[in-house]
């Protein structure tokens, strides 16, 4: 690499005849009016990406699980991870993916039990999503940020502030009349199945989704903790995450699950066997998909948009169940869908001024502040 300054140097001392023209400008190459630059840098594409990738992977899952037989979620999820790891082998060896770290047995055995929630976290997740339908299940979701919150202000000292408050009652709110919808949905017949059965399903529904809150909290926050002692980048969290939990998924689904061709038969039914299929193989691009276009969305516009693209992309969520699945359409429904869309909002920007406060405390003061007298004699000890 050449030294600029000696570079400048030599342009300015003397030896170039100062009555020289200057050279002429380089032709400009003609470039494409699209180019993968501005594809690339484009703030707009990149939150049409995160949205698309996000709606399409929640609208997957519900469509593979919601087989009237469907009982093989965890060969489902192996199958997620499987094709998960091979993209990302794929990737790193034609050169996408640059700064994967080559695979580590001691920060394999420390990970592994994030990956046993992360486990726990997916499988209730789609058990949940198996039995409510895509509106309820997302407005639900919300609850884990509550828990979350709280499991923050525990373990790292973390704060809630009055608007985050107030965003939790919306959430809480929110998810009251999702339920209430769906009760009054169910006994007024809107369910194929009988009234009854109807009921018994929302509970399985409401029970596996109450187990996803706290599993899933459980696995932020303990990928929170171990995340900054492994010192991971977003490509190893989610190759070990992905590797380790195969072995984990397969033993469950050979230990639980049953794998005889009758059932076999009943859960890939030939008329839709192939669609299932591609959607089983689907769902584990859409997870790099969904990682691919956060990090994009965040580079190319901030973090502040990317929380609030979060939140407003609730709605569309919500609304893509109305639409693909026949989810009843009742104004509980509606409601529901609406308070929990303003939730999210409300705690994104709690969450956006939160952040401009931290970091106006954290500009160094042009004053001395005042100091108490304990503080002062502290000071002095540590000095002396």
């Amino acid at each position: 690499m050449t030294d600029k300054k000696s570079d400048d140097y030599r342009m300015g001392d003397g030896e170039k005849d100062p009555f020289m023209g200057m050279p002429p400008p380089p032709p400009r190459s003609a470039s494409p009016p699209l180019s993968l630059h501005k594809i690339d840098n484009s703030p707009g594409l990149s939150i049409v990406a995160y949205c698309m990738a996000s709606i399409s992977m929640t609208v997957t899952n519900k469509y593979v699980v919601s087989g009237t037989y469907w009982n093989l979620n965890f060969f489902y999820l192996a199958i997620q991870a499987i094709v998960c790891i091979l993209t990302i082998m794929a990737c790193k060896q034609i050169g996408i993916i640059s700064n994967l770290k080559p695979f580590d047995n001691d920060k394999a055995k420390k990970w592994f039990p994030i990956s046993v929630l992360l486990v726990g976290m997916i499988y209730t997740g789609a058990k949940a999503l198996q039995f409510l339908s895509v509106p309820v299940y997302t407005i639900f979701k919300n609850l884990t940020i509550i828990v979350i919150a709280y499991g923050e202000v525990l373990w790292f000292g973390g704060s809630v502030t009055p608007l985050t408050l107030l965003s939790f009652g919306f959430m809480v709110f929110s998810s009251i009349i999702a339920a209430w919808a769906d009760i009054q949905s169910a006994l007024s017949g809107h369910f194929e199945a009988d009234t009854s059965t109807a009921i018994s399903t929302l509970n399985s529904g409401y029970a596996w989704m109450g187990m996803n809150v706290f599993c899933t909290a459980s696995y932020v926050l303990g990928m929170r903790k171990v995340i900054k002692k492994m010192n991971f980048k977003d490509w190893d969290t989610m190759f070990y995450n992905n590797l380790l939990t195969i072995p984990v998924l397969i033993v469950c689904s050979l230990l639980t699950e049953d794998w005889s061709s009758d059932n076999l038969a009943r859960n890939f039914p030939e008329e839709t066997r192939n669609r299932i299929f591609i959607g089983m193989i689907y769902s584990g691009l859409a997870a790099i998909f969904i990682s691919y276009c956060s990090a994009w969305c965040i580079r190319v516009t901030s973090s502040t948009t990317y929380s609030m693209v979060g939140a407003l992309n609730k709605l569309p969520i919500a609304v893509s169940g109305l639409v693909f699945f026949n989810a009843p359409v009742t104004f509980g429904s509606v409601s529901a869908i609406f308070i929990g869309f303003v939730a999210g909002i409300v705690y994104a920007w709690a969450k956006i001024r939160q952040s401009a406060s931290s970091a106006a405390k954290s500009i160094l003061p042009t004053t001395q502040p005042t100091m108490s007298a304990s503080a002062a004699s502290a000071r002095d000890a540590i000095k002396g």
